[in-house]
């Protein structure tokens, strides 16, 4: 269970968030208007949590991202609204592990209590392309941390606003029921990608819990998005897994640039997707407006790639 840890600015940080609030001109684009509705205001770091959150939230609190949809999070530098925002906020919630490289630049001007969402999730280790050994960030890509994360967000909410904390458990229980589904769902899809097939190849490594829990291997040209440039011994060790595994699907997330991975497509005969989601939801009217859409839409995606010989 994660503590809300209580964060009070001094005068100089007070004074440092009062001027970039002049600077972004009191009612910048995109920043939550005063209101006076009377609910509290969450703001989570990415599109994703946000999701999660107003789940669990209903619609007695106003849930925010501060980074927009298709925005890439891990070297995200939060802009003089984004700070006016987290000035107004009553909760900052982020996911921890490392991926918000620039949490302390933002909460450090900002007087709002923080959680972590990924407490007590069991991690995977980075095993490439650099950061070996530390924790991957993306453990929301699983449906079984997602039953953490879901449980964190319902105690943060609940130490926030205790009147409403039964409603929150009720909410998060039926959330956690169509993770839950959704889960299952995502086992059945990919048991079906044949042994001899189980290899999944990305730009980043953002699917290592799903693939732990779909008993996928796994390669990818860097641990996290901050890492875009691909070394050419990385591009040539992912090139040699494709080819010895036979692999004929690589693929790749929205909020990078492919080009690298192009590459390993060209060399070794391989197709490439360039669209699976991890770091952020699509538009409303895109294809993963939700998180759980996010889970399907990947699973249906790699499963698909990964048969593509079956099928031709």
């Amino acid at each position: 269970m994660p503590n809300i840890r209580d964060r009070r600015t001094s005068t100089s940080a007070a004074a440092a968030a009062a001027a970039l609030v002049c600077a972004a001109g009191c009612t910048p684009a995109g920043a939550r208007p005063d209101s006076d509705d009377g609910r509290l205001t969450v703001l989570t770091t990415f599109t994703v949590l946000a999701d999660m959150v107003a789940n669990v939230a209903g619609d007695r609190v106003d849930v925010e991202s501060v980074t927009r949809v298709g925005a890439e999070i891990h070297s995200y530098e939060p802009r003089p609204e984004d700070l006016v925002r987290g000035r107004d906020a009553d909760l900052v919630l982020h996911n921890g592990l490392g991926l918000e490289a620039w949490f302390t630049q933002f909460t450090e001007p900002v007087d709002a209590p923080t959680a972590v969402l990924s407490t007590g999730v069991e991690t995977v280790p980075v095993v490439s392309g650099g950061h070996e050994g530390e924790p991957n960030p993306h453990a929301w890509m699983s449906p079984d941390n997602a039953l953490v994360y879901v449980d964190n967000i319902a105690a943060a909410l609940s130490e926030l606003d205790p009147p409403n904390a039964d409603a929150y458990a009720a909410d998060a229980k039926d959330y956690k029921k169509r993770i839950r589904e959704i889960g299952e769902d995502l086992e059945t899809e990919l048991a079906g990608v044949p042994r001899s097939q189980r290899a999944l190849v990305t730009c980043e490594g953002a699917f290592s819990y799903l693939a732990r829990d779909a008993g996928l291997a796994e390669r990818y040209l860097w641990p996290v998005n901050s890492d875009t440039q691909a070394t050419p011994g990385q591009v040539a060790s992912v090139v040699r897994f494709v080819r010895s595994n036979d692999v004929p699907t690589v693929f790749c997330e929205t909020t990078v640039d492919s080009g690298t991975q192009q590459r390993v497509a060209e060399e070794t005969g391989a197709a490439l997707d360039p669209d699976l989601y991890v770091d952020s939801l699509s538009p409303p009217d895109g294809p993963v407006p939700s998180y759980l859409d996010l889970l399907r839409y990947d699973t249906e995606a790699i499963a698909a790639g990964l048969t593509r010989k079956e099928d031709a």
